[in-house]
Formats: structure tokens, sequence, C-alpha cells
């Protein structure tokens, strides 16, 4: 009963956190980027709220099965994207408006901007769904609920308070759930490690860094399509255009690359102990974390771990898809600031998180519909953001074919290494940011510009690019 509270509870205070942050509303900017007023907690929190979904907890802590302490590499590559991208936060602060694309449209022509929204949007339906898949599972391993009432409740929850609430819900809500998300994590770890008599170091023989499940190759495969998403990926950087400041935004992604490190090594260790403590539930679907923690938890932990668990993917969902329905509302109403481009967006939201809603319903795996939407993105994407940022300029025509090619061909190296050959889908993978280089960079264009003034312009004024 006390689990079935919680579970009420929690969703009818995400509900009134998004009324009473649509009364707050007064502008586009409010709705679109919280009127450009985050703090430092306030974008921290939602930093880390957004990568701590269902890929990083119930994602890792599955991964354990198969790679032991190794799975940790799943979090601590996105710390170190992280850190990387703590040199170039300023720039993307100082260059961004409301979105990836719109940098991309700055960087190479409206064409540019057209294709990279439609591909990210594609793309991020995916990333909703792991998180909905994640949601559906916890209820369902938790309380025996139907896995579709699972899926439909979840994201009905998050599809409302995000559509009436805006980036000021979304950054509320990140707050409240990124604090439930790390002590529901921390206390789970250290109560299972002191009731616990085995060393942890001893409940697996598939050590870090490496081991049978997890070789070199596949972590250079990890960092190219995982790692690079924190250095170039529309929620990290809708986070930052939220932020007050280049220094807040700056700080805020430190202090998240900083978190993630030992909130790796907890949420591994509980994936550890639960295939150390019931190794039969390698032959089983779901999620191991969930069924392991109903049995060794007293109902306090399991109330605690049930909202940390429900505050991670609810986070995530609703940041990707704000984010997802504001790339797409952009082009589609020509520019988010014109009459009706808020209400396109709570449209596209609605559209948005019903087609999520159906994958989650047909695909029931959490790495694998987030990782082949990574995929994507990453081969389209990352190379050309980071041109740009640096002012690398290249013809229309380029950009574009580089982002579909690239995109393209890791889509294809996903799915071969998800059903036929390992190897040769990782190699693919590779070569689309070869391809997407080659493509971008080889020929005639302009080169790259750090510093260089304007011809017209004179030595003593302020350069503005």
């Amino acid at each position: 009963m006390v689990k079935y509270l919680i579970i009420f509870l929690y969703f009818i205070l995400m509900i009134l956190i998004g009324i009473i942050s649509s009364n707050k509303i007064k502008s586009d900017s409010d709705y679109y980027l919280a009127g450009k007023r985050g703090n430092l907690w306030q974008i921290t929190g939602s930093l880390l709220a957004t990568i701590l979904g269902s890929s990083a907890i119930l994602g890792t802590a599955d991964l354990t099965l198969t790679q032991g302490w190794a799975a940790s590499w799943l979090l601590l590559s996105a710390s170190a994207g992280l850190f990387l991208l703590v040199p170039v936060s300023m720039k993307i602060r100082y260059k961004g408006k409301y979105t990836l694309p719109q940098m991309i449209g700055d960087f190479y022509g409206s064409e540019a901007k057209m294709i990279s929204s439609f591909i990210i949007s594609f793309a991020w339906i995916g990333i909703i769904a792991a998180q909905i898949i994640g949601a559906a599972k916890i209820m369902t391993g938790f309380t025996g609920l139907d896995y579709s009432l699972g899926v439909w409740g979840a994201g009905a929850v998050f599809i409302f308070y995000t559509i009436i609430g805006g980036q000021i819900s979304v950054l509320k809500t990140d707050l409240y759930q990124s604090v439930i998300i790390i002590f529901g994590i921390l206390i789970t770890a250290l109560y299972i490690l002191f009731i616990e008599p085995v060393s942890p170091l001893k409940m697996t023989t598939l050590n870090f860094p490496f081991n049978e499940g997890f070789h070199p190759f596949d972590l250079i495969v990890l960092i190219l399509t995982y790692s690079s998403t924190f250095i170039v990926g529309p929620d990290i950087y809708s986070r930052i255009f939220c932020a007050k400041d280049e220094q807040i935004a700056r700080k805020s992604v430190v202090i998240s690359a900083i978190v993630l490190i030992p909130f790796s090594l907890c949420i591994t260790f509980l994936g550890v102990f639960s295939a150390y403590k019931f190794p039969e539930l390698h032959q089983q679907k779901g999620s191991v974390l969930i069924q392991v923690m109903q049995s060794a938890l007293p109902d306090w932990g399991v109330g605690l771990l049930i909202a940390a668990l429900l505050s991670a993917v609810m986070s995530s969902g609703s940041t990707a898809l704000m984010t997802s329905s504001t790339i797409i509302s952009d082009p589609i109403s020509k520019g988010l600031v014109q009459k009706n481009s808020r209400r396109n967006t709570k449209i596209i939201m609605l559209i948005i998180g019903l087609l999520s809603i159906l994958l989650s319903l047909g695909v029931q795996s959490i790495i694998q519909s987030l990782l082949i939407a990574l995929t994507i993105f990453s081969g389209s994407f990352i190379v050309p953001t980071i041109a740009g940022l640096f002012n690398y300029k290249a013809s229309k025509i380029r950009s574009g074919t580089a982002m579909v090619a690239g995109g393209a061909i890791a889509l294809t190296g996903k799915i071969i290494a998800l059903n036929w050959n390992n190897r040769i889908g990782n190699s693919l993978i590779i070569m689309a940011f070869v391809v997407n280089a080659m493509i971008l960079f080889i020929g005639k264009s302009n080169k790259l510009i750090f510093n260089q003034v304007k011809p017209d312009h004179r030595p003593n004024e302020p350069v503005n690019y």
C-alpha cells in the first residue's frame, strides 16, 4: 500500500509544480528558457536530473549482468564528456539562442538548420521512449502494474506538466528530482554495503576497467557515441542556455561532472550486488535492480528507491520532450518569437509524446532505445557542431550532406552491431565520424577562424560575430 501511495503522491506533486509554473510564464523566453534566470543549483540540478535517466540507473544496473564493474564506464564516459564541455560552455552560452539547430543554422545556413531539426527530433523520440520504458518498468517491478498501463500513466504525467509549465516547470521539477535521485541511490547503496558481509570486489569476476564483457574497442565506441553527446547535445545545451550567465553555466557543468563519478560507482555496485545475489536473473527480462532491491530493502527503502527511480526517468523525459519539441517548432513556426510559436510547440509536444509512448509499447529495451538515438545524433552532429563553434565555414551542400551521411552510416552500424556482428557494426559507427569529417573538411572551404578581424573593422573596436 505504501508503494502505491508514494507513486500517487509523486505524480500529484509533479502535476502541481507544472500548474504553479504555468502561472509564472509571462513571455516566450520564460517558456523556452525559464527567462534565462537559472541559478547555479537550478542548472546543476537540471543537468544531473537530465543525465541520470533510465540509461544511467536502470541501464547501468542491467549492464552489470554482462559487464560487471566495467558497466561504470557508461556514467564515467558521461562525466568525461562534461569535463570536455567545460572549455566550450561559455562559447555555447554566448552563441546560443534557444536550440542547437539554431546554432547550426548560424554556422552553415537555414538548410542545415532544417536538416538538424528533423534529425534530432526523430532521434529524440527514442530517448523519450527510453524514459517512459524505465518508468513503466519501475511501476511494473515494484507494484505488479501492467506494463502498458505504466507506459500510459507515466507518459501522460510528464507530458502534461511539461506542456503547461514549459522550461520553468522542467527546471523546478529537475532540481527536486536530482536531490531525490542522488540521496535515494546513495542511501540504498550504503544500506546494502553495511548489511552484506561479502566484499563488493568479490561479488563478480568481471573487473574494471576491462573484462570479457567489455573491451577497449567498446570503450572507444562508447566515447564516440555517448561521451560526445555531452560535448554536443541538445538537452545539455538547453540547460546551458537557461543559465543566468556564462560563469553559472561553466560551474554547473563542472559540479555535475564531479558528482557523476561517485554516483557511477554507487549504481554499478547495486547492479553487481543484484547479479551476485540472484544470478538466475541473467536469463530474465526486466530491470534486475528493481527485482533485487524489492527483496533486499525494508519498506522505507523500497519507497525511497521508487521515488529516486521515478525522478530519474521523469526528469530526463521532460527535458528531452521540451528540447525536441522546441527544436521542431522553430522551423515550423518560422521562429520561436512568433505569435503562434508557443501553441505550435505544445501541439508538437503532444504529438512527440504520443509517438514516444507508442514506441515504448513496442520496444522494451532501455539501452537499445537510447543508444540507437544517440548513435544517429552523434554520427550526424558532433563534428559539424564543434567545427562551427570554432567558426569553421562550409557550404550548405557539404554541411547538409555530412550530417545526413554521418547519421545514416552510424545508424546502419548500430543496427548491425545489435543484430548481427558487433565488431563490424562498431567499425561502421567509427567510419561515420570519418566520413562526416571528410565531407565537411575536404575540398574548397573557408579556414578555421579563431580571432580573425573582419576586413572592414577598425582596429580599436570590439569584434562581434
